[in-house]
């Protein structure tokens, strides 16, 4: 991919601070200060704060390094094990300069050293748990590891910055590739559907390359990677892994022998529509009486529009550019659909549950899916998958990043009546568990409102739940709160 810088060379450079425990990740920092300023790329544009680099000066060594924080456009925070030195307020100077960049409004990147944060200083685990829903955090265990994630958020920061711009990968033109390479059979079925679905204006039997110019999938006489993967005869010639792997276990976690393995290839529009259907072959479903309702009111345990929406939402948004393909997963108790790509740097997860900007990664393409209907409005579809579980009485779904993969987990309603029938559950019980169905979690005092019995007996019917595995009990004391257990525990092939 062609970069272009639009900033002159003479512009002022974006100032990072760096923030962590000094003498825990001492090597970590020396590391990022010295791989930014070799960078070609990264030492153009920004300039590294390291408190312990600075010399001797007459001033409070708090008030320095949070005037510091305020001259930088970036807090660059790498969490470890260790808090750090806290002063008489009990605060460490991580956690006054994480605040401070909060407060400021400043571009935040947290990097968490190690996978197992139960090791952590319980005040660095509170900081950790305080800053998820408003910063997407990244792991990282080696300096490699480090240096890989950080040039990829700041390379990041500068396109979303409009500080660097380059063509979007849909929009270029896809190598080697000619006229001869569309299908015209594609391009005649889109027709009419996009003007059924969006009112599309073309005709049926307009010229090929001449709805290709409507809709900006030629650059010059040359397809774009958008044409071709839309309406390529084989997209799979041009770019091998765009396509999508479906899997079946059995279980709860992937193992060997894989009962269903299916990949699917072809347009973009087929792998959407081939991904789905497999997926609504392995769930749930209820089919009417023949006589009583047509065959289209056949129900699944998650609704079809959730399981399109993931499935859709992964092609729109994943990067072509990777080496890995869209990933689809059925468990017992889980579907999960992940695709190579990140979460822009300024959205978080909690971010995808309520109304935010679209940034489709793939906007050209993610503009065809919308006139074909199989995107309802682009920059709602995380918003429609969340309430179509919650009408379903499902779980709503997750939202995560593992390592260079976006995951969607859509939870499977594993306690239906056949299940829950062989537990000697009260009433009580019975209502607390079709509660949890479209609720995240519950405490204590809310199971009492819920149910009317006494704090005691609320005890004792949390209890009975968490012993018989349909509950997990999270947190202590005040901040303890129950969730439905994702599996049944007895399901471990």
């Amino acid at each position: 991919m062609t970069m272009m810088t639009t900033a002159s060379r003479k512009m002022t450079t974006i100032g990072i601070f760096v923030s962590s425990v000094q003498k825990e990740l001492n090597e970590e920092r020396t590391a990022i200060r010295d791989y930014i300023k070799a960078d070609p790329l990264l030492r153009i544009y920004f300039a590294p704060f390291l408190f312990e680099y600075i010399p001797a000066i007459d001033r409070e060594p708090e008030e320095l390094y949070l005037n510091e924080v305020d001259g930088c456009s970036i807090y660059l925070g790498i969490f470890g094990k260790e808090y750090g030195p806290e002063n008489k307020q009990g605060i460490s100077p991580v956690e006054r300069e994480f605040e401070r960049a909060t407060e400021k409004s400043k571009h935040r990147l947290i990097f968490l050293k190690g996978k197992d944060d139960s090791i952590r200083h319980l005040k660095m685990q509170k900081l950790i748990s305080r800053a998820t829903p408003h910063v997407v955090r990244r792991r990282f265990t080696t300096i490699d590891e480090l240096k890989k994630e950080l040039y990829a958020a700041l390379v990041q920061f500068l396109c979303d910055s409009k500080i660097i711009s380059s063509t979007p990968f849909d929009e270029s033109a896809c190598p080697g590739a000619t006229l001869k390479d569309i299908s015209d059979e594609k391009v005649a079925w889109f027709i009419p559907v996009a003007k059924k679905e969006r009112g599309f204006p073309l005709k049926a039997g307009t010229p090929t390359e001449q709805v290709l110019k409507h809709l900006d999938l030629l650059d010059g006489n040359q397809p774009s990677n958008a044409a071709i993967l839309l309406f390529g005869i084989k997209p799979q010639k041009f770019m091998p892994t765009a396509e999508i792997k479906c899997m079946h276990f059995h279980g709860t976690v992937v193992a060997k022998p894989i009962p269903s393995h299916q990949i699917f290839t072809g347009t973009l529009f087929d792998q959407a529509d081939q991904a789905t259907d497999f997926i609504l072959s392995k769930v749930n479903r209820t089919v009417p009486p023949r006589e009583s309702a047509p065959v289209s009111e056949t129900r699944y345990e998650i609704p079809k529009e959730v399981i399109q929406e993931a499935v859709v939402n992964a092609i729109a948004h994943r990067d072509y550019t990777s080496d890995a393909s869209v990933q689809v997963s059925v468990f017992s108790d889980r579907i999960e659909v992940q695709n190579p790509g990140r979460l822009p740097t300024d959205l978080t997860f909690e971010d995808l549950k309520i109304k935010h900007n679209s940034r489709p990664r793939n906007h050209r393409v993610a503009s065809l899916l919308y006139l074909a209907h199989y995107i309802e409005k682009i920059g709602y579809g995380t918003i429609q998958m969340m309430t179509g579980c919650k009408e379903a009485g499902l779980p709503e779904p997750e939202f995560a990043q593992s390592g260079g993969e976006f995951v969607v987990t859509l939870w499977r309603d594993w306690l239906t009546e056949s299940v829950m029938a062989e537990f000697d559950l009260n009433e009580r019980q019975k209502k607390i568990i079709v509660f949890l169905k479209s609720h995240a979690r519950i405490t204590n005092t809310e199971c009492q409102s819920l149910t009317g019995a006494a704090r005691k007996a609320t005890s004792r019917d949390l209890g009975g739940l968490v012993d018989a595995g349909l509950l997990i009990l999270i947190g202590e004391r005040r901040g303890a709160y129950y969730s439905l257990a994702r599996t049944n525990r007895k399901d471990t092939n």
